[in-house]
């Protein structure tokens, strides 16, 4: 085939291109577009490693919120997991949307078995305030998902759900990373976002600590945000990089795509997950 006119030739390469790093991702699909798999996949692609999914739910979901639910059966679940860790295999997962405490203990049992590290983002509740977690499976979040995790990053709601632990200010987030930490996590990430001021994250392992701090803009499109944040500390950790620099490396791309966060729909808007491409383009 000619190449058109005003197109140049592309010419193959001479070395066939490196495998890139493989980061699995365990949680439910927005129809939307905005957070879940879907979100989990933009990241993933725009940081550069292959994105893999294993589907736990799917949701009929918009800009205005959540209109219904539906749990895969548990069977379908581990398949697509064993399927995808056994041929292709993983060097990072990452957690999303668990909603019965069967699923919670199934997955937990995979990950346990899966020698690569995983990032739990305990989703409880979604942008527009939906439950997405039945309250029969928090302790299974507690005894058995969370203990197998290299990060845990719940937001403040997350925290008092699954610790009763409230924080109103700055001052009560090394409490709650605490509270996080007892039920077995390697690292903490409380995400302050809820918070006044500034968009304050903290990570702990219950010894070294890190405070991470970007602008707050004037943006209310932010849906997906942490979805966003926590595959993108996977993408990070696939790649290599240690938790505290994976965080700060993950932080600084989701607070780049909430600045470019954009309207959709008659709601809230997803964030950018493809902002540093728009912006290399202009």
């Amino acid at each position: 085939m000619s190449t058109p006119p005003g197109v140049p030739a592309r010419t193959p390469p001479s070395v066939p291109p490196r495998t890139p790093p493989r980061v699995l991702t365990v949680a439910g699909s927005d129809s939307g577009g905005g957070a879940g798999i879907q979100a989990d996949l933009k990241t993933m692609l725009a940081l550069g490693v292959h994105g893999m999914s294993v589907l736990t739910a799917v949701t009929a979901q918009n800009s205005l919120g959540v209109q219904g639910a539906w749990e895969l059966p548990v069977e379908a679940v581990r398949a697509q997991y064993r399927s995808v860790a056994d041929d292709i295999g993983v060097q990072a997962v990452k957690t999303g949307m668990l909603s019965s405490a069967e699923l919670v203990e199934a997955v937990a049992e995979l990950i346990g078995g899966t020698d690569a590290p995983t990032v739990v983002d305990p989703v409880g509740v979604s942008k527009h305030g939906d439950s997405l977690l039945a309250s029969s499976a928090l302790d299974s979040v507690r005894t058995r998902l969370l203990p197998v995790a290299t990060v845990a990053t719940p937001n403040l709601d997350e925290v008092a759900q699954l610790t009763g632990v409230t924080v109103e200010s700055e001052d009560g987030m090394r409490r709650a990373a605490e509270a996080v930490l007892s039920y077995g996590p390697d690292w903490a990430l409380i995400k302050g976002g809820h918070l006044s001021g500034d968009a304050v994250d903290f990570l702990t392992d219950g010894s070294d600590e890190l405070w991470l701090r970007a602008p707050r803009f004037d943006n209310r499109h932010t849906h997906g945000t942490g979805c966003t944040l926590a595959s993108a500390i996977a993408s990070e950790l696939a790649k290599g990089r240690s938790v505290p620099d994976a965080v700060v490396a993950a932080k600084e791309y989701v607070t780049g795509a909430i600045a470019a966060g954009f309207s959709l729909g008659a709601g809230i808007g997803p964030v950018h997950h493809g902002w540093r491409l728009t912006s290399a383009t202009g």
